[in-house]
This record gives structure tokens, C-alpha cells and sequence, in this order.
């Protein structure tokens, strides 16, 4: 049996025992290398070298960022300025939903935060004002995949630090079809709406609008100080990261007040928590991946695509469906590590900017979320509404087939990725389109 088949068997074998990913990614490697007569300090070294990065700092920030958001006032602030946005549609608390996903994904990056946090306040309400509860949960899990995709996307790091691939062209790169997707999901709701009567909230008055939006502002300088700074070539995403967190604790601990100095060591506790938990996957995916690329999967995957079809637009279809039948097994991070090359080795064939294919296949990871059996927003989301899981997995699919389509689109539409990158950082398109 051919090592790459060992490789990839046992480590779905593994997942499938419900071993932990982490150890499920060291495990068979260590394996295949046992087999292959490697040496196995390879193991370490591998493990090393995935972990070895500058650029993943930036990652534990964003995720404390995530908690000082929820810690105090900022995140009621936000559900605010979003119902005072679009709360007066009708469906009202939908668009909020989405709306403030939106927001939050805008800050943090982190989609599970955003289904915890958001969907603890919204479903609820979502169910009093007479939306059924496996559409609520549906809907939060959904529009949670958003901080997957709109900068700052933690997954977005993971694939320009380890593809070698500018993470200010991919966050710009990410905007734009993270608006469209989130405006899919809106008129999705407000047709349903419309079909079936859900209400509207009041709208609270052009005053008092302003007011709740200029109460919301300083928050909302988060995305601003991030993206700008990385961007304008002011910061780097690690440092845009810290930068973040320093304005999110001065927000709570001197501005509003409404988090206790004694609380923010417990903040810093939890966040390294956070951040071990995916750091030890990420360590084993080094190997993991590192063994992937040895053992030539890349190769493999392209000239079988190649012998089905040469033409760029149903090889990207294909990958597409790859990347969603890997995405119900792993999370996107864990995707992304393990099958970069293979992503990155599809794209040159088909002649797809870096920057397109780390956008496009974050944008497809991100369904995963909500998808069977791994789909830990729609699980989070299931439980908070106390609904189901089977009639939310139901309630979903035509949200998550609008995030299909938006990716098929921007094969169609490249611009669509990267229309701000070549606006904004056009200094990486002087030698390729």
C-alpha cells in the first residue's frame, strides 16, 4: 500500500476513534515515517518548524481580543448599532443577526466566539419574535462563518504565513466577498420574511439612530486600526493584533469601565488556553503537512484532475468539492495546514492568483463550520436554541449553498477578490494579473 494512502487512512482511522486531532496528525505521521525509514527527530523538527512563525502571535491576540469584547459593554453596543442599522427591515432580528456578525467578524476573527456570543442574546429573541428555532440557530451559525472570512481571519493568517502569500492582499482580498455572502444571507431572510410575516423592530428615529451608532464608533476604530495598519505597511498582522488588543482593553478598562482590572488576568489566562488548544494542531499539521508534500500528493492530486479535465474553471469546481467534503472532518485551520500544498498546486495549475486561492478556499473551509459531523457553530448554535440538530442541519443548507455560490462566483468574477487588492496593494500585481 502506497505510504500516502497509510498516511491519510490512519489519520481518518484516528478521527474517526475520535482521537484528538492533534495527536490524531502526529500519530500517523510518525507512523508513515517509521515505514518510510525517516528519521524519526524529523517529528520535532517538523513540529518546530510549523510553529516557528512570527506571524502566528497574531493569532493568540485576536482570540484574547474576541474575549475583552464579551468581558463588558462592546459587544451589547454593537447589537445596537446593528439593530439601529437594520433591525427596522422587515425580519428584522434577522439582519441583525447577520449584521452583527458582520461586526464581530470584523474584530475578532473568531466564528465559535461569534455563535456563543451573538446567538446566546439574538436566538433567544430570535424565538419570542416568532422565527422558528431551527432557522435562528441556522442563521447565527451561517452568518458566524463570516469571521472566517472577513479580515481579521485567523484562517487568513494561517495561509499567508505558511503559503508564502502578502496577509494585508488576503485580508483586502477577503472584504468584498465577505459583504457579498453576508448580503446573500440578508435577503435570504428578508424573502423568508416576507413569506412568512416575521416582523420588523421599530425604527428608533434618525436621532436616536445616530446616537447608537456614535456610542458604537469606538469599537468599531478596531478594524480600521488593524486593516489600515496592515495595509498601509504602518504595522504587521502580529502587531495590528497587539494594537487591537491595547484599544479593546482601554475601551473597557478606562472608557466604558465595565471591566473590572482584577478580571483581566483571568482574560489573559483564558486566552492562552485558546491559543494551545490550535497551536498543538498546528504543530502536528507541520509534520503532517511536511509529509503530504515529501511523499508527492500534490503531484498526484493534479495529474489525476488533469487526466478529468484541463479546463481552469471545473478544476477550481473540483477543489471546491474537495475542500467541502474535507471541511465536514476538519476545521478550516486544520484544512488549510494539511492540504496547503495540494490547494496551492491546484491553483497554479489553473492558472489562480495566490491571493484568489486563499480567499476562495477560506471562503469554502468556512462551510465546514456549519456542516456535519464537525459543524461546531451549527452545534453551538443547535444548543443554545434548544432545537433539533437534524432540522437546523435542514434549516442551513440553502444558507450555506449561498456561500458556495459566492465562491463559484469569484471564479467567474476574480475581481471580486481582487479588485481591492489591486487597488490597495498594487505593487503585487506589477509582475502577474
Amino acid at each position: 500500500m502506497s505510504p500516502l494512502v497509510i498516511l491519510l487512512l490512519s489519520f481518518f482511522v484516528l478521527i474517526a476513534l475520535r482521537v484528538n486531532i492533534g495527536f490524531s496528525l502526529i500519530l500517523s505521521s510518525a507512523f508513515v515515517i517509521l515505514l518510510e525509514d525517516l528519521p524519526l527527530i524529523s517529528v520535532v523538527n517538523q513540529m518546530y518548524a510549523g510553529i516557528d512563525s512570527f506571524t502566528l502571535l497574531a493569532v493568540p491576540f485576536f482570540m484574547l481580543l474576541g474575549r475583552i469584547l464579551n468581558a463588558g459593554s462592546i459587544t451589547d453596543r454593537l447589537l445596537n448599532v446593528a439593530d439601529a442599522t437594520v433591525g427596522h427591515v422587515r425580519g428584522g432580528l434577522g439582519h441583525v443577526n447577520v449584521f452583527v456578525s458582520m461586526i464581530f467578524a470584523s474584530l475578532s476573527g473568531s466564528a465559535a466566539a461569534d455563535t456563543a456570543s451573538v446567538g446566546s442574546i439574538l436566538i433567544p429573541a430570535m424565538k419570542k419574535a416568532g422565527y422558528p428555532a431551527p432557522f435562528a440557530a441556522a442563521l447565527t451559525a451561517a452568518s458566524s462563518t463570516l469571521g472566517v472570512i472577513i479580515p481579521p481571519s485567523i484562517v487568513l493568517i494561517i495561509y499567508g504565513a505558511f503559503g508564502n502569500v502578502s496577509i494585508g492582499a488576503l485580508f483586502v482580498g477577503g472584504v468584498v466577498p465577505g459583504i457579498l455572502v453576508a448580503a446573500f444571507m440578508m435577503l435570504y431572510t428578508y424573502l423568508l420574511a416576507l413569506k412568512y410575516g416575521y416582523p420588523a423592530n421599530p425604527f428608533p428615529g434618525m436621532r436616536s439612530a445616530a446616537k447608537i451608532v456614535w456610542r458604537g464608533l469606538l469599537p468599531l476604530m478596531i478594524p480600521v486600526i488593524v486593516l489600515g495598519g496592515i495595509v498601509g505597511g504602518i504595522v504587521t498582522p502580529t502587531e495590528g493584533a497587539i494594537a487591537a488588543v491595547l484599544w479593546a482593553l482601554a475601551l473597557s478598562l478606562l472608557v466604558y469601565r465595565d471591566v473590572p482590572l482584577k478580571v483581566v488576568p483571568k482574560l489573559l489566562a483564558d486566552g492562552c488556553i485558546d491559543f494551545a488548544i490550535p497551536m498543538f494542531t498546528v504543530a502536528g499539521a507541520g509534520i503532517f503537512g511536511w509529509l503530504i508534500a515529501y511523499l508527492g500528493a500534490s503531484q498526484i492530486v493534479v495529474d489525476f484532475i488533469l487526466s478529468v479535465t484541463q479546463n481552469g474553471f471545473f478544476i477550481m469546481l473540483l477543489l471546491i468539492g474537495f475542500l467541502l467534503l474535507v471541511g465536514m472532518v476538519l476545521n478550516p485551520i486544520s484544512a488549510t495546514l494539511i492540504f496547503l500544498p495540494i490547494i496551492q498546486a491546484l491553483g497554479d495549475t489553473a492558472g489562480m492568483n495566490p491571493i484568489h486561492m486563499g480567499v476562495l478556499s477560506t471562503i469554502v473551509l468556512s462551510v465546514g463550520l456549519v456542516t456535519p459531523p464537525y459543524g461546531i457553530c451549527l452545534l453551538i448554535a443547535s444548543q443554545i436554541a434548544d432545537a433539533p440538530l437534524g432540522r437546523c442541519m435542514l434549516a442551513a443548507a440553502p444558507i450555506c449553498l449561498l456561500t458556495i455560490f459566492v465562491a463559484i462566483l469569484s471564479i467567474w468574477f476574480p475581481d471580486i477578490v481582487l479588485g481591492l487588492p489591486k487597488l490597495l496593494v498594487p505593487e503585487l500585481f506589477t509582475s502577474k494579473g
